[in-house]
């Protein structure tokens, strides 16, 4: 948020799930145009709740404006949009600012600004995002982003599968760790996939910091998991994702061996060996979670696309759900 010529002093108060700071200026700025930013900055920073009369730290902290520094530093302030129960969790630890809805993204800022938002707010998102930090922006969503980041320039920015799940707001989350993968499945690829990881590992939760090469299959495997257990789920009724699961293991494993061959197809992509047997394991850990076919666009619309040649059984089972009723949308 602040350049590195300036140093500043913050207080932690705690406030319901957010963490409310409050900033004291030691700085004195010689140039015109660096009182000028500063002037622009103070005022983003008041109308968030940032005052001059607040007691600082015993402890004085200098930022630095350089994303090396602050993606290689597990206490660099990042920002935080979205105040629900991802964002809240990512705001809970570490130097943060959290947007909600209405406020904007400073243009003088630095660090990571880590997106936890539903994938509808993205695009209003990024178009109000000043140019300049467009690329500071951490993709955080479920489902298949490519095509909206290509739309927006934006394929090589930071991205993360969060394998993790926060039954509510400031209930502790339950990560991603499984008999399968001890190590954890959470994975983020990027500039900022350092920091995200840090920011994580001070909520005592995992994260593999990888490649773009081994990013993808993981990216497509996530998104094969949620379109086919929602999909299973609802279509035959189930309250959860483990009752899907284990009633109808034969049915899960049939779409799941439908698009990991459909996706090989289409993308040139080969997945690890073991896809089942991940998901299987990761659905063991989140098992109570509920069912429901959700954002169609983003999620079940890619493999539907690919037509019934491709994914004869996941296109079936999405129009049995729309003949008795059960999306909440039309399918096109």
């Amino acid at each position: 948020l602040l350049t590195s010529s300036t140093t500043v002093a913050w207080t932690t108060v705690p406030n319901n799930a957010n963490t409310c700071r409050s900033l004291s200026q030691t700085t004195s700025l010689n140039a015109s145009r660096g009182a000028k930013k500063w002037s622009r900055k103070k005022a983003w920073l008041e109308k968030r709740g940032f005052t001059e009369e607040s007691e600082p730290l015993s402890a004085t902290t200098s930022t630095n404006s350089s994303s090396e520094t602050s993606s290689s530093s597990s206490s660099g302030l990042c920002t935080v949009v979205g105040g629900g129960r991802i964002g809240s969790l990512l705001s809970s630890k570490g130097e943060t600012i959290l947007l909600k809805r209405g406020d904007t993204i400073d243009p003088d800022g630095s660090g990571p600004i880590l997106l936890a938002t539903r994938n509808d707010a993205l695009d209003s998102i990024v178009d109000n995002c000043p140019p300049n930090r467009r690329k500071d922006l951490v993709f955080l969503q479920n489902g298949y982003l490519d095509t909206f980041l290509e739309s927006k320039g934006l394929l090589d920015n930071t991205q993360a599968l969060l394998y993790l799940s926060v039954p509510a707001l400031g209930v502790e989350a339950v990560d991603g760790i499984t008999s399968v993968n001890p190590e954890g499945l959470t994975s983020s690829t990027g500039e900022w996939a350092q920091a995200l990881s840090d920011r994580l590992g001070s909520l005592d939760l995992k994260c593999n910091v990888v490649g773009m090469e081994e990013y993808r299959p993981a990216m497509f495997e996530k998104l094969i998991w949620i379109s086919t257990y929602m999909l299973v789920g609802t279509a035959k009724s189930c309250t959860s994702v483990g009752q899907a699961g284990s009633d109808y293991t034969a049915l899960v494993e049939s779409v799941v061996t439908e698009l990991v061959t459909a996706v090989s197809k289409k993308e040139g992509i080969s997945f690890p060996e073991g896809t089942m047997a991940r998901l299987a394991a990761y659905t063991d850990v989140v098992s109570d979670f509920p069912c429901g076919v959700k954002e169609f666009e983003w999620r079940n619309q890619y493999f539907y696309n690919l037509g019934d040649e491709e994914c004869p059984i996941h296109n079936g089972l999405l129009r049995e759900c729309a003949e008795g009723g059960k999306l909440g949308f039309e399918l096109p």
